[in-house]
């Protein structure tokens, strides 16, 4: 073994120290290729052998209350039993995600200099507290008040400032604690991120999960995948897929790495639907809500009336139910694996999904797994 001299020594430590300062690079280099991230609400307990396939466990939600981060309820509870995990498994990160659909305050949080300042120390101090790897920005969007919350003009650079006050906040206690505490963000596409500045956040952010799913809801004019990989030869010119999210976010200059594109561990149904081709991307009378993985496997996928469909442009499944005229757009094992085989082939950082609770045999989870983690094909002779 060749012992280093103390210049090249004292260089590498150097070199090693400036990494951990700046924003968005950790010391262990870019994000990876072929991870697994799980949202995860704690409500319910997770195998042993899944959590070794899991690379980071997003618990959802913190709140923002004042405009500070914090748990409310059972959450730091919740929270612990999901940070006690690393115990046994200590190359898992556990991350701590702020916000969700129809959660509030952000826009005013991201307002102004003391209250962009007020939330971002509020978070560091309960990651850091909590024994988190990191924080997850959950805000439903920027600019957008579909969910009843309130957005303002405004929002397109105070995101931006808000995300570079928590990346500053972050490494300040990330010098303090002797490490690097993640930054990352959920965010939709297409329309949904016209007032996100893309390009302008990517350096802040260690990864961004890709909330590629919920393409069509109660707010959609017609059915559809909602969680397509491709866009259906049925699908308007318009329709919004994973694909098409990478591309927007790639063309911004967001590096293939930072990329994790979404999976559903649930499914859509609506009512009262045309019956023109089998009823994709037709007109309803009805959204009826969401049925998780088990409850589609046990009653749904070609029970009672429902026979499954497949889509090859689209990669995606879908039931049908003739007699009651329903609908029902959903994930399952053959697109997962479309999925994880194309985020591979794209060379991006891996998958997110959206639940863990939804997945209690862990049949889902294996499928991406085993799609990132496949050996390449033997090339042909």
């Amino acid at each position: 073994m060749i012992t280093p001299n103390r210049h090249v020594r004292a260089w590498c430590c150097l070199l090693l120290a400036l990494a951990c300062l700046l924003p968005g690079i950790t010391a262990a280099g870019p994000v990876a290729a072929g991870r697994i991230i799980a949202y995860d609400t704690g409500r319910s307990s997770i195998r042993a052998d899944d959590v070794r396939k899991i690379d980071v466990l997003i618990f959802a939600f913190a709140s923002l209350a004042h405009g500070r981060v914090t748990l409310d309820g059972d959450a730091a509870q919740r929270l612990a039993r999901l940070v006690a995990l690393k115990r046994d498994q200590p190359r898992l990160q556990v991350v701590i995600s702020v916000g969700g659909w129809a959660v509030g305050g952000f826009s005013e949080a991201a307002g102004a200099a003391d209250t962009r300042r007020r939330f971002a120390e509020s978070a560091a101090d309960l990651v850091a507290g909590s024994g988190a790897d990191g924080l997850d920005v959950d805000w439903e969007y920027p600019g957008h008040g579909e969910s009843g919350i309130a957005s303002s003009p405004h929002d397109r650079e105070n995101f931006t400032l808000l995300l570079r006050e928590l990346r500053e906040a972050l490494d300040r206690r990330g010098r303090k604690d002797g490490r690097h505490y993640t930054l990352s963000a959920a965010l939709a596409d297409g329309p949904f991120v016209d007032h996100v500045d893309i390009a302008a956040i990517a350096p802040y952010l260690d990864w961004v999960n890709l909330m590629t799913y919920d393409f069509v809801n109660a707010m959609t004019s017609t059915t559809g995948h909602h969680a397509a990989l491709h866009a259906s030869a049925r699908a308007p010119a318009d329709a919004r897929t994973a694909d098409r999210a990478v591309r927007q976010f790639l063309a911004a200059g967001v590096p293939p790495r930072k990329l994790f594109i979404g999976a559903a561990f649930y499914g859509r149904q609506f009512a009262g639907v045309e019956s023109t081709d089998q009823g994709l991307y037709q007109p309803f009378a009805r959204f009826q809500g969401t049925l998780p993985w088990p409850q589609l496997k046990a009653d749904y996928i070609d029970r009672h009336g429902y026979v499954r469909h497949w889509d090859s442009a689209a990669q995606a499944p879908w039931l049908w139910n003739p007699a009651t005229r329903r609908f029902i757009t959903y994930d399952d094992p053959q697109s997962l694996a479309a999925k994880a085989a194309w985020a591979k082939s794209r060379q991006l950082g891996g998958i997110m999904y959206w639940e863990q609770g939804l997945d209690p045999s862990g049949e889902l989870l294996d499928v991406l797994w085993r799609g990132l983690h496949a050996p390449p094909a033997p090339a042909p002779r």
